[in-house]
């Protein structure tokens, strides 16, 4: 009997915007390796017979634990298991999907995608942000906030594009700012960080790109990070979560007077 691997994106978060295919090649799988980003609801939509694998990564074992990736997956696919790779968001959007399934297929072994809806599409909309609107932004451009090595992307040819879309953006946020600054964007350009986006502990910052550079916003991981003149439609889009945020920061901010 042969085995199969799915690699099936989980989502921003919310179980409800699972794919069907997703939800039925879960309900049906026989062992579920899964990221660090992958929300418990989602994971236990899963049968619950299924082998369960922690395949989360921290930062400086990111080679180490893709290898013992590798491992597992062949393991369990020569074993004749239907095997599902569990990747938040989207597989092909930065979950290293392209370098799994390219492994697999040299190794024989059957591979099937299962699209998941990307944190960077959805979560902006969802927040009331939208990437692209007429007369505003014409275009968008989704990148990585650090490169191979741990190193800062090359900004230069992202630098002009209407809206700038962060994902794994928070640690380096300052770097970014000022590097996106020193290639001629504003500093009174609006900003969103949207934390554990489409999920109860959502929290949505907004600012401009001059205090993300100065180092006045305190963002924890995971967001998503929207730069450009389209976070300013939040207002119109979400004027109640607005309101809820400015009276939070109000009450946030005679706190620390007291």
């Amino acid at each position: 009997m042969r085995g199969k691997v799915y690699l099936v994106g989980a989502g921003p978060g919310d179980p409800e915007l699972l794919t069907l295919r997703a939800m039925r090649v879960l309900q049906e799988a026989e062992v579920v390796l899964y990221d660090r980003l992958v929300a418990p609801a989602v994971l236990e939509l899963a049968n619950p017979l299924a082998q369960r694998v922690y395949a989360g990564k921290e930062l400086g074992q990111q080679e180490c634990v893709q290898s013992e990736i590798f491992r597992q997956l062949l393991f369990h696919a020569r074993a004749g298991r239907k095997v599902v790779r569990l990747k938040g968001g989207d597989p092909m959007v930065y979950g290293r999907g392209g370098e799994e399934w390219a492994f697999l297929a040299g190794e024989g072994v059957e591979v099937e995608v299962v699209p998941g809806v990307s944190s960077a599409l959805a979560l902006p909309g969802l927040a009331g942000i939208p990437l692209t609107l007429r007369g505003v932004a014409g275009g968008f451009s989704v990148l990585s906030g650090h490169a191979q090595g741990g190193s800062l992307p090359e900004l230069a040819p992202y630098a002009r594009s209407d809206t700038l879309v962060i994902l794994m953006g928070v640690k380096e946020r300052v770097r970014i700012a000022r590097e996106l600054l020193r290639l001629g964007r504003s500093p009174q350009e609006p900003i969103a960080f949207i934390e554990k986006g489409s999920t109860p502990q959502e929290r949505v910052v907004v600012a401009t790109l001059g205090q993300v550079a100065a180092g006045e916003l305190e963002v924890q991981s995971p967001a998503v990070w929207i730069i450009g003149q389209v976070v300013r439609l939040r207002e119109r889009l979400h004027p109640a979560s607005v309101l809820q945020e400015a009276q939070l920061k109000t009450l946030s901010i005679a706190e620390t007077v007291r």
